[in-house]
Order: structure tokens, then sequence, then C-alpha cells
């Protein structure tokens, strides 16, 4: 991600985590930017804008060669005193013997049980509508066939270069289309293998660029024409793409750093690689392409995606909070999922509040997820079944979100949603605030009528014991108003 938003421990088989400010910032950063935020010009990109909020619920998949160590996404390369770039292993010792032996990892990356059907159906049995794949991550290792570098998974030196599936990336988003998915690009714009970013004569400090751009011109823009490049092929030799989100905020204009935001004072030079011209060149092959060039406010921001964290608060322009089903954004052996409850009640709160929720489940090394994460997808796809008419396709509802209640409505109706705690017992009535006696209130996955009176509170619904058992451990339940 662009920062992690975990600290790592790691073990030979342990990994623990703590929450780290950047989720914090990430939240600082959406809501600050309601202000400055620009609406498309273009008229096909507000369309798309307008479907993607429609469907609120995504699959983000952080997968590369890390997955083999069971590490942190790419960070362990970093030179940076912080508790997510902690180094572990044999090779800990030095830096460079550590890169060595980290890119050395391409030699056995073999995901032989690689089945991307398999995930792009349990993704749309759990009510998920579109998918944000890391065809590079940081590290610069390459999910799909490009032609820029060998530091990639078609290539001989990877031994899953002879699996007739090996360019990964082009699979999934096959995968994920034919069940009608929107397919999103996770991008990384930093790349800490290819010498343009990282050149092997200037050791790199931290993540930024290990020379200066200014002082070094033509370097630079060897950098600024290989992002281009890769890019370039993933607008088309990929089929239809309707999100290119970009990675890695600090590869920025120097006139966007946010003074105020602690990690852009530390970006030393002006990165600016020409959004504009990558966006043009993207939506020529890609009509009305969706690009998030994350933390960068601007135009070429269509969106806005707190990390590991929901604001506050409903903010009036579009936003996804991208989030872990576990503790991690990559694979590690043992996993600690939040449960189904947790998952479908950050669903709904996100939604109340004007945001899509992207929920990242990590493959290992092997080319599978854990048969844990399948098991929540199925549970929160029992529920959005039953319920999905109060998330798509809807919008939020003042006062939004109050107490334990979430707001949403469609035009046809609005819908109270109460986001019980874990083990709560279903009342014997609820009252639904600011509806009169004239509506008509229903329970969602119950077809009888519900008896109501009228109160100064508001609108009191009687629960029958049917009711109560049908809700007892519910993770939310919706009442409709009409």
């Amino acid at each position: 991600m662009n920062m992690p938003c975990i600290k790592r421990l790691i073990s030979s088989s342990l990994v623990f985590f703590a929450l780290n400010p950047c989720s914090l910032l990430a939240q600082q950063h959406a809501e600050q930017n309601h202000a400055h935020y620009v609406v498309p010009k273009d008229s096909l990109v507000r369309q798309k804008l307008a479907q993607w909020q429609d469907i609120k619920f995504g699959l983000l998949m952080h997968w590369g060669t890390y997955s083999t160590w069971g590490v942190v996404e790419s960070w362990s390369l970093c030179p940076e005193d912080e508790g997510w770039c902690v180094r572990r292993g044999p090779h800990a010792a030095n830096w460079y013997d550590y890169k060595r032996a980290y890119e050395n990892l391409q030699t056995t990356f073999n995901p032989t049980k690689f089945n991307p059907e398999r995930w792009a159906v349990a993704a749309k049995d759990a009510g998920m509508k579109y998918v944000v794949f890391t065809t590079k991550h940081h590290d610069g290792f390459c999910m799909f066939d490009t032609k820029q570098t060998g530091y990639k998974i078609t290539d001989p030196k990877t031994p899953f270069s002879t699996n007739p599936r090996s360019n990964v990336a082009k699979e999934i988003f096959g995968a994920f289309r034919s069940q009608d998915f929107m397919v999103g690009a996770y991008f990384s714009k930093p790349d800490w293998h290819v010498p343009y970013y990282w050149d092997p004569y200037f050791p790199p400090k931290d993540r930024n660029v290990s020379y200066a751009p200014k002082k070094y011109p033509e370097r630079w823009q060897q950098f600024k024409d290989f992002t281009y490049n890769q890019i370039q092929e993933l607008m088309t030799g990929y089929g239809k793409i309707d999100i290119l989100w970009l990675d890695g905020g600090w590869v920025r204009p120097a006139s966007t750093i946010d003074s105020t935001i602690s990690w852009q004072r530390t970006i030393p030079y002006d990165q600016d690689i020409d959004m504009a011209r990558i966006a043009r060149m993207g939506r020529s092959h890609q009509p009305g392409l969706l690009v998030v060039d994350r933390t960068v406010t601007g135009e070429f921001e269509n969106y806005v995606t707190p990390e590991q964290s929901i604001p506050d608060t409903y903010l009036p322009i579009p936003w996804e909070s991208c989030m872990t089903m576990g503790d991690s954004w990559s694979y590690i052996p043992k996993e600690n999922f939040k449960s189904s409850r947790k998952l479908v009640q950050t669903l709904v709160d996100i939604v109340a509040k004007n945001g899509n929720l992207l929920l990242n489940i990590a493959p290992g090394p092997d080319g599978e997820w854990h048969e844990e994460a399948y098991g929540r997808l199925k549970e929160i796809g029992a529920w959005l079944r039953v319920n999905g008419e109060s998330i798509y396709g809807t919008k939020p509802v003042a006062p939004y979100r109050q107490k334990q209640w979430a707001f949403t409505g469609n035009g046809n109706a609005t819908y109270q949603t109460y986001l019980p705690t874990d083990g709560e017992t279903p009342p014997a009535t609820v009252t639904l605030a600011g509806v009169s006696s004239k509506t008509k209130v229903t329970l969602l996955g119950y077809s009888k009528s519900l008896k109501t009176r009228s109160t100064p509170e508001g609108l009191v619904v009687s629960l029958p014991e049917p009711v109560r058992q049908l809700l007892t451990n519910q993770p939310a339940w919706v009442f409709k108003i009409q």
C-alpha cells in the first residue's frame, strides 16, 4: 500500500501487528480533500464514477513474490528505520544481501494452485462487484507480461512462466470480467528494482528516488518513460480496464506536497511523472477510465482512498476505504480474519457515509486464499442477498450515522439499519426516528407486516418472537420505510 498502516514484527512463524498513525493520516487526507476535490471534466469519467459509486463493494488483492516468505509486501526492502520496514531472516544484517535474496524469490515463485475463476465466483457470491489487483507493488516485480523488464512472473527465471496462465493479471481480469465485475489495475508509481528509480550508483536512503531528478533529468526521464510504457501495456493488452489505481503517493509533483502531513514533509524531491500525459493516454484506450492517484489532490484523484480507516462523518465526495479482511495486506501463514459481523457492519457504516468498501484478501505462494476467507465471503453474501437493496444503488440519508443506526435511501424507499453489538438480544420494539405513522415499515428478510405506533420519539415497531429469532446473530437489521 501507499504506506503500511500496521507495524509488523516478524518471527520465523508468527506476525504480530499494532496500529500505526498513518491510518489516521489517510483519513485526514480524505476529510481535508473534500474541499479541494476536482470534479472530472470528462462526461464519460463522471458517468463511470457514478456507476462505481452505486456498486459499493469491491475486492483488492495484494500478491507477489513476497508471499513466499510471508512478509510485508515490498516494505522490508525500504531502508527506513520504521516498524513496517524491519528485515528478518538469515540475510537481514546486510541490506544488499537481503535485497539480492528478496529479488531471488523470482526463481522459486510457482503458484500452481492459481485458479482465478474460484476467486471470482466467491467474490460475486459475496456481493462484490469490482476488483483491483496489484499488477506491480513497490518492489517492482510485475504480475503481468511487461516488455520493460525481466523482473516479472512471465520471465524464464520464474518457474510459473511455463504455465499457460502465467500472465496472472490478464487471467484475473478476464475471470472477474466474465462475472460482470468492474476491473481495476493497482500499479505502484515508485519502483525499487528498476535502476531509473533506485540508481545503483546512489544507494537508497529511504522510499524516495535515490538521486536528485533535477540534477539528473535524463535519468528521471528514463523513469517517466518506463512508467508510462508499463501503464500503456496495461491499458492496451488486458481488455477493458475501468480503474487505474496508483499507489506510492510520494511520487508526486513538489507543488502537491502537503506540509501538514508528516510523511509528505519528508519527500526531498520533485517527483513529477506527468500524470496528465498518463491519464490522457489511458483514457484514449479506455474511455471513461477512473484515475486514482492516491493522496495527490487534484484532477487525477477521481476518488479518495482512506486506508485501514473510515471517516468519522459523511463525506460529500467519492471515496473508498481500502481495508484488510485480516491484519495484513500480504499473505501470512496464520491470519486473524475479522468476523463477518464486523465486515458487514463496516460496509454498512461506509455506505451510510457515502463511501465504497474495497476489501483486501491476499493469495499465498501456492496461488490460493486461506479457506477461512472463502467462509467470510459466504457469510457476507448471505446477508447481502437479503439486505442488499439497502446498500447497492443507494445514497446516504441524513443524519447518515447516529449511534447504532445507519441511514440510506434509493428514491423509492429509505432504510434504517441497526448495528447490534455482538450477542445483543433483539428487543420487543425498536423506535425509528423521523418516521411518521403514514409510512409502511417492513423488515428485510421477513415477509409479514409489522405493527407500529406513533410516539413523540418516532415510530415504534413491534418485533414479534419469530422476528426476534430471525434477527438473532444477524450482523445488521434493516428496516425499509416507504
